[in-house]
């Protein structure tokens, strides 16, 4: 039988996750049934969002049950099929645990890929993912740009953030982001091409309000937000009449004992502005559409993609740690065969 090591929660984190709220078990794979099939996970994506599903809180999925692996998208190999559609050698994606093999079955959330149709197999995880089309449908759907609107990114460095970004620019926006650091900002506009960076980082409320009143005098149209707190407060007081804000995450308020919320909201009110919380789950119908348009950007050069790739099952905790701390460089991805 096939020795499965999986990266298990073992309680529920409180406030950021440390070594003693996981553990790394070895556990012996079952026989398949019919309509089973065995992938081996080559990699795993870590995002924010896997942070909530360990707590045990209403959301849009399920907790994660103590003594189960972590929940997450995952990249693999078919290595045994008893399910048609899924013969041994095929690429899949899914949604399945950091562990290296998960059990898919016919009719369940994993399905063929092509590896060749891409530059690399792991842009499954980023452009072609759920990365990208959050970023895609997110913004063009909830927050419905026009050329000339001037559009906030918060979180811009992030992969989200990122994309959308490049994206505000192709389609004749006005770009600002803020994310965390001189590095960061730089990245923004020398790489992405962003009009403006903020640096967030010793900044209150006030500061960062003058910071986006600075390059933003008449106010923003777009708010994209991804952070939430003190920089969401900061981009609710420079609104236009108006705006359109679409809500894809809290990341500032995922580890916080008490979270604070948003105190500005009054400004939705004074401006008739409107916000919208979004998830990438609605669009799972339309991926092919905005893959295609997402590859036809990339393919034109307009489009920069990043990824950051650490290695192994062992480094599961600290990579996913990355996207709290923002030492990561790009859409972060666990190696794990």
């Amino acid at each position: 039988m096939t020795q499965n090591r999986q990266f298990i929660l073992k309680r529920r984190p409180n406030g950021a996750p440390v070594a003693e709220d996981f553990a790394l078990e070895t556990s012996t794979i079952p026989a398949l049934d019919e309509g089973q099939f065995l992938i081996r996970n080559h990699y795993a994506s870590l995002d924010p969002a896997q942070r909530g599903w360990m707590s045990d809180a209403d959301s849009y999925m399920p907790p994660i049950p103590l003594g189960a692996p972590v929940r997450a998208t995952t990249i693999g190999v078919v290595e045994k099929s008893r399910a048609e559609g899924f013969a041994k050698g095929q690429w899949v994606m899914g949604l399945n645990a950091i562990e290296d093999y998960s059990i898919g079955t016919l009719g369940g959330f994993t399905q063929p890929i092509d590896p060749h149709a891409v530059p690399k197999v792991t842009n499954y995880l980023s452009l072609f993912g759920a990365v990208g089309m959050t970023a895609y449908f997110g913004f063009l759907d909830v927050c419905e740009p026009k050329p000339g609107d001037v559009v906030l990114i918060t979180g811009a460095a992030g992969a989200v953030g990122s994309l959308v970004g490049q994206i505000a620019k192709i389609l004749g926006c006005t770009a600002i982001g803020i994310a965390g650091g001189a590095e960061k900002c730089a990245r923004l506009t020398e790489r992405y091409g962003f009009d403006h960076a903020i640096d967030y980082r010793g900044k209150d409320v006030a500061a960062l309000d003058a910071a986006i009143r600075a390059v933003a005098p008449d106010g923003v149209d777009v708010i994209f937000e991804n952070v939430g707190g003190d920089i969401l407060d900061a981009g609710l007081m420079n609104l236009k009449h108006g705006a359109r804000i679409g809500l894809c995450g809290l990341i500032s308020e995922y580890n916080a004992p008490q979270p604070v919320g948003a105190r500005n909201i009054w400004q939705l009110i004074v401006h008739r502005a409107s916000i919208r919380g979004l998830l990438v789950a609605d669009y799972i119908a339309r991926f092919a559409e905005g893959g295609a348009q997402m590859g036809e950007w990339a393919a034109a050069g307009k489009l920069i993609v990043d990824e950051h790739v650490d290695e192994g099952l062992d480094n599961a905790l600290p990579a996913f740690l990355r996207l709290f701390e923002g030492s990561n460089q790009g859409k972060m991805i666990l190696k794990i065969a």
